[in-house]
C-alpha cells in the first residue's frame, strides 16, 4: 500500500499545513484517515474533486473532520444528486453526532446526502483495507486508532492518544507506526493525559515490535531527537 501525508499539522496548523488526513492506496481502492481543515485543499491539488473510496475518522475532534463540512457544500453544490457518495465511517454513536452538527451547520441530514455513513464497533472493511479500531485514551473524548491492513502489509495510526497499553497493542509489529508527537513533554499534557511527546512515542514504538516509526501531529517549533522521522504534507512512503 501507499501512504501520502496530505495534512500532519497538530490541533493548530503549522504554516502552510493541513490538519490531520493520510491517503492510503492499493490495487483495490482509496482510504483517506481523517480530514482535517485543509485536506480537502490539498486534495484538490491532486485532482478537481477527491475521488476517494472511504474516509475513516478516528473522533469528532475538529482537526481530524472538520473539512468533511465544507466537502458536503462542494459536493452538493458542484454535483448535486449526480455526485458520486464516499463511505463515510464514524465510531458507533456518530451518525447522531453528524445530525447534531447538520442541525447546527445546515440540516440534520447533510452528510448523508454526500456521504454514505457507516458506524464501526469492531473490525470493518472499506476500500478494499481492513481496519480495526482501537479505543484510546484522549482526554475524556470517544477516540480511535486504527490498524489498517491491505495487501498483506500493516499501518497502524494512532490518531491522538495518551500513553497507554492499548496504543502498544495497536502497533503491535505494524509494518509502519504513524504516531502522533504533540508534546514538548508530559508536563505540558492535561491531567487527564490525551497526546504524547516524542519520548513516549518512541516507548511505545519500541514495546510494539513494530518496523518503522513515522511520527506526525507535531508542531514546527519542536525540534526531534537524532534519528527520529516527522512526516510533512506531500511525503508519501510505500509499505511492504
Amino acid at each position: 500500500m501507499r501512504l501520502t501525508v496530505i495534512g500532519s499539522s497538530p490541533a493548530w496548523p503549522d504554516p502552510g499545513s493541513a490538519q490531520s488526513g493520510y491517503l492510503l492506496e492499493h490495487s483495490d481502492g482509496r482510504l483517506l484517515l481523517d480530514c482535517g481543515p485543509g485536506v480537502l485543499g490539498r486534495l484538490r491539488e491532486r485532482e478537481p474533486w477527491p475521488t476517494v473510496d472511504a474516509i475513516a475518522i478516528t473522533h469528532f475532534h475538529l482537526d481530524h473532520w472538520g473539512d468533511l463540512v465544507p466537502w458536503v457544500w462542494g459536493s452538493m453544490y458542484l454535483f448535486g444528486s449526480a455526485q458520486r457518495l464516499p463511505y463515510l465511517w464514524v465510531h458507533k454513536g456518530g451518525r447522531e453526532i453528524l445530525e447534531d452538527f447538520g442541525e447546527r451547520f445546515g440540516f440534520a441530514d447533510m452528510f448523508d446526502r454526500v456521504f454514505t455513513v457507516h458506524e464501526y464497533d469492531g473490525p470493518f472493511e472499506a476500500a478494499g483495507f481492513t481496519i480495526e479500531p482501537h479505543r484510546l485514551p484522549h482526554y475524556t473524548l470517544e477516540t480511535y486508532g486504527f490498524r489498517v491492513t491491505g495487501n498483506g502489509a500493516t499501518l497502524a495510526y494512532s490518531g491522538d492518544s495518551g500513553p497507554s497499553d492499548e496504543l502498544v497493542e495497536l502497533a503491535r509489529n505494524a509494518d509502519v507506526f504513524l504516531c502522533e508527537a504533540t508534546l514538548v513533554a508530559p508536563s505540558a499534557d492535561g491531567t487527564i493525559r490525551g497526546h504524547l511527546s516524542a519520548e513516549e512515542a518512541v516507548e511505545a514504538f519500541r514495546a510494539s515490535g513494530a518496523r518503522r516509526l513515522l511520527l506526525t501531529h507535531r508542531p514546527v517549533e519542536l525540534t526531534l531527537p537524532p534519528g527520529l522521522q516527522q512526516v510533512t504534507d506531500g511525503d508519501t512512503f510505500d509499505i511492504v
